[in-house]
């Protein structure tokens, strides 16, 4: 029973809570519970569940990472830059190029993890100011407007016209990030890699002792939150129709707290893909909530600081302890 709380009891919690906020806010207002609100949180809420299914994965290793959401807008200026180069390319050729670019600054963080034995968040701290800060230099601030034909053209997967004829639709970026989350699913879950990199993020010296390679879960680990990292970015830059230097930073804080809400354990071992996911529309639908209140966008800065702490405190106390009524009841029987 006690096994049953500590895996369910996250997103089963994630899930109330979701349906509980989502009753108040269809009493509240009559534009939350709509097709057109939906489909929209989903198009939005796209970039930030890429980044976070990467982050869980950092995460599930042992490791934390503040320094992707900035890599992601290095990758769009470089993938942009690189475009133009070869003459517009495509979807295929442009998240190769991200994607390989992502995982390049995902193997840098790693290479200082292992080989020089730096804590990790320190190492991204360090990045995190490298990137952003050589970014702002050498591209001065200023956007890139002129993309590639494909890259801006939205692509429509599926369109609804209401009675009042507003258009309500699922674009392209909402089917990458089903990808990402499936692609993510089968590495944790269903690959010996994945159960390797959950072992390395539970007991890092049982998994040496064991044969594990611990520099190759790291750089796997870094390397696709990347990955994923080099595909958000593209895909904001497909959603914007712009590659802004600025656009992505400050995304790291939301995501870290939406990973950690969703059931990652700050240590490693722990974390499921289905949580992380809860988590991010956790986030999106509370901040969607308070803007079709029009409560100030400080107040949602609060409550992401509030939820960070509380995620905090679960991960590191244990919901078995929170809960030892209905654990006890569980192991009587």
């Amino acid at each position: 029973m006690r096994k049953m709380i500590n895996s369910n009891a996250t997103e089963v919690a994630l899930i109330g809570v979701l349906l509980l906020i989502g009753i108040f806010l269809s009493l509240s207002t009559d534009r939350f519970l709509t097709l057109g609100n939906v489909f929209d949180l989903l198009n939005t809420s796209a970039v930030n569940i890429i980044f976070a299914v990467g982050l869980l994965v950092v995460l599930i290793a042992g490791g934390i990472d503040i320094s992707f959401a900035v890599a992601a807008s290095v990758v769009q200026y470089i993938t942009a830059l690189a475009l133009g180069a070869i003459g517009g390319g495509n979807w295929a050729i442009g998240l190769i190029i991200a994607g390989s670019v992502g995982i390049l600054f995902g193997a840098f963080n790693a290479f200082f993890i292992h080989y020089f034995r730096i804590i990790s968040i320190v190492v991204t701290i360090a990045t995190f100011n490298i990137y952003f800060g050589m970014l702002m230099f050498l591209t001065g601030g200023v956007s890139i407007y002129d993309l590639p034909d494909w890259l801006v053209t939205p692509v429509i997967l599926f369109e609804h016209q209401a009675a009042n004829g507003s258009w309500s639709e699922i674009t392209l970026p909402s089917l990458i990030m089903v990808g990402c989350v499936l692609a993510t699913w089968l590495l944790i879950t269903r690959t010996t890699t994945g159960r390797q990199i959950i072992a390395f993020g539970d007991n890092p010296e049982g998994a040496r002792r064991f044969g594990i390679n611990i520099a190759a879960m790291q750089f796997i680990a870094f390397g696709w939150l990347g990955l994923m990292s080099g595909i958000a970015g593209l895909v904001q830059a497909h959603y914007v129709q712009e590659v802004v230097p600025n656009a992505l930073y400050g995304r790291e804080l939301d995501v870290l707290a939406a990973v950690v809400l969703g059931g990652a354990r700050l240590g490693g071992g722990r974390g499921t893909v289905l949580g992380c996911v809860l988590g991010v529309l956790l986030i999106s639908v509370t901040q969607n909530g308070l803007n079709l209140l029009g409560v100030s966008p400080y107040a949602f800065k609060m409550i992401i600081g509030a939820i960070i702490l509380a995620a905090i405190t679960l991960s590191n106390t244990g919901l078995e302890r929170l809960l030892p009524v209905f654990a006890n009841k569980g192991e009587a029987k």
